[in-house]
């Protein structure tokens, strides 16, 4: 039985989103310390879905099974890395601080007495002392938060596991979270609630897993530089150049700076060269494996989707630190990119534009991209109807 219900008004309207806005607000200040495994959930269910729907089509399992299966295999593999990454790397960041204290005992040897400059006098150890105590002020307190930091992660075991279980049912239940999506929008913006969902969906595909598969290639490439160099810390700096590709426009910069500072101070750990040979043999490589990333492996395995100006980038990574800390150094590249989706929208109704012309369609995507939507569109809009 139709109930004529009065309309709600225009402020009505306003003020209910404002409160519903306000609550949104309190709980997640309120209980923050649940987000993080609550995106991290999101993050490892948006990556593992193509992989479970892989196994269903391929061995005929069911969803369920399939999602053990590969939440098992998952496991495993994390398993096995950290069993063999985490003894050397603790090693390495050990061998820091004891580097540290050589290379200031060198130091201290060179800049002892005085040196005359210009006929100007200069107090060398008083230098000494001031770059000592900078150094110390720096890298020891950093490695002190690192091992903190690996001890807290592997005490943390009750967040792992509400991660896992976040990103099991949300695979699970995909189907019917997008149904339910759908069934939010309103009536007339159904159609466009899903071409939105499309685009920003190849955003975050062409991050999370063409990311992740580049920073794979990339981590293994410059670890196997660093360790033909002899670079003390070698796989340090392999992992942490893969961990960086998520940074944009200057993450591999910074790579480098790390990298060059370890071949200038220790040199090689075999190769009979001087420091600064090693350095240069370190810059070279890296000149050439950095048009190789950016003309080669980035077209190929992430595509353009995400590209955004150097300026834009730094501004929402240094946004995204203030905000969730790590996790959102790492995000910032692509929520800036969905919300420009959004933002050109939005803008196109305010101004009463079309906002998806043709040359907007997602088929005029660079090539990656367009294969990707070729063979996923047809699939995506089947498992939302």
């Amino acid at each position: 039985m139709k109930v004529n219900r009065p309309a709600w008004s225009s402020q009505t309207k306003i003020l209910v989103v404002l409160v519903i806005l306000a609550g949104l607000v309190y709980l997640a200040t309120r209980f923050s310390v649940a987000i993080t495994p609550l995106v991290l959930g999101c993050i490892l269910a948006f990556i593992l879905a193509p992989a479970v729907r892989l196994l269903q089509r391929r061995l005929h399992m069911r969803r369920w099974l399939a999602i053990l299966v590969m939440y098992l295999v998952l496991l495993l593999a994390i398993a096995g890395i950290l069993m063999i990454l985490i003894p050397m790397l603790v090693t390495q960041i050990k061998r820091i601080d004891f580097d540290l204290q050589e290379n200031l005992a060198t130091a201290r040897t060179l800049l002892s007495g005085q040196a005359t400059i210009l006929g100007v006098t200069v107090d060398l150890h008083s230098i000494y002392v001031g770059l000592a105590g900078t150094l110390q002020g720096l890298i020891q307190p950093a490695v002190g938060r690192t091992l903190d930091f690996v001890a807290r992660f592997l005490s943390s075991l009750v967040w792992v596991i509400l991660t896992f279980v976040i990103s099991f049912y949300l695979v699970k239940d995909s189907h019917a979270l997008n149904s339910w999506l759908e069934g939010l929008a309103p009536p007339g913006y159904k159609d466009d609630f899903i071409r939105l969902r499309d685009e920003i969906n190849v955003i975050w595909s062409a991050f999370f897993r063409s990311q992740l598969l580049l920073a794979s290639v990339v981590a293994v490439i410059q670890t196997s530089i660093c360790l033909l160099l002899g670079l003390r810390f070698g796989l340090l700096l392999g992992l942490l150049a893969g961990l960086l590709e998520f940074v944009p426009s200057f993450g591999h910069s910074l790579w480098f700076v790390l990298a060059g500072l370890d071949a200038f101070l220790g040199g090689s750990m075999w190769l009979p060269l001087q420091h600064w040979v090693v350095l240069l043999i370190l810059a070279g490589t890296d000149v050439i494996f950095a048009q190789f990333d950016m003309n080669y492996l980035n077209p190929r395995i992430v595509g353009r989707r995400i590209r955004l100006a150097p300026l834009v980038v730094i501004l929402g990574i240094l946004a995204g630190a203030a905000i969730a800390g790590v996790l959102g150094v790492l995000l910032a590249s692509p929520t800036i990119a969905s919300l420009r989706v959004i933002g050109r929208y939005v803008y196109a109704l305010l101004f009463n534009l079309e906002p998806f012309p043709e040359n907007t369609s997602p088929l005029a995507l660079p090539a990656p991209e367009l294969r990707w939507w070729s063979k996923h569109s047809s699939r995506l809009n089947h498992e939302t109807k």
